[in-house]
């Protein structure tokens, strides 16, 4: 962290984010639940996973794949067939809705391949910044941060940001770490959220980077809870 990050963020160690981050990823490993294996796969999981979780995204996705395996088969669709493959999750009516209109797009602007630019991607129908970034991060390798609210909680919790928008939490993240850990952030710190440092009751007795965590009150360990998964943020 350079000087002028310390002077925007004073009570981050300035060691801290990096080992924030090294440290989970020895803990959390193996890919992102949303990335699928290929972009358009990708695209279509994170976009079903806004306001829904994605366990209940994998749980539906091998049906609705297997019914929709192209492009194309949900371009030829109707918004109302495939709200009803996906009607088991949050706002399927407007997902349906977006996923048929991108498909056309993609099909008609993109020769069927899903872009590789946030630029080309945020004009697709239901595809916003965190959408995107997500898509570029996971199936593309591109150096970017992908907001959801697992990060934009964390961030907050850990000095990182006061941003009050995910895109002003993206920029904070993005001063705070080298480039070479960006994408990691949106990985691990999903799994962090959904394990020890959840939106309600976060579990910091046996947090792994409690250390270099200024958030307060720290909960304590209930009792006959061993501290397990402690460690010194290395």
């Amino acid at each position: 962290m350079t000087s002028e990050n310390r002077s925007r963020h004073p009570h981050v160690h300035p060691k801290g984010p990096d080992r924030v981050v090294r440290a989970l990823a020895k803990r959390y490993r193996g890919k992102a639940d949303m990335d699928l294996g290929n972009p358009k796969d990708t695209l279509l999981g994170v976009l079903l996973s806004a306001r829904t979780t994605d366990v209940q995204v994998l749980k539906i996705f091998p049906a609705f794949k297997k019914r929709f395996p192209t492009w194309a088969s949900l371009a030829r669709s109707s918004p109302a067939a495939i709200g009803k493959a996906i009607s088991s999750i949050g706002l399927y009516r407007s997902k349906a809705k977006a996923i048929h209109g991108l498909a056309n797009m993609i099909l008609k602007n993109h020769a069927g391949r899903v872009p590789k630019t946030l630029e080309e991607l945020t004009v697709l129908p239901g595809v916003g910044r965190k959408t995107a970034n997500c898509v570029l991060s996971h199936v593309y390798h591109q150096d970017t941060v992908c907001v959801d609210t697992h990060v934009f909680r964390i961030a907050h919790r850990l000095g990182w940001s006061r941003g009050k928008t995910p895109e002003k939490v993206e920029e904070d993240i993005k001063r705070i770490l080298p480039k070479s850990l960006w994408s990691e952030t949106n990985r691990v710190f999903v799994q962090f959220g959904r394990d020890i440092c959840k939106a309600r009751k976060p579990e910091c007795w046996h947090c792994p980077v409690r250390l270099w965590c200024p958030y307060e009150p720290k909960t304590e360990k209930p009792k006959g809870k061993g501290e397990e998964g402690v460690g010194s943020g290395e």
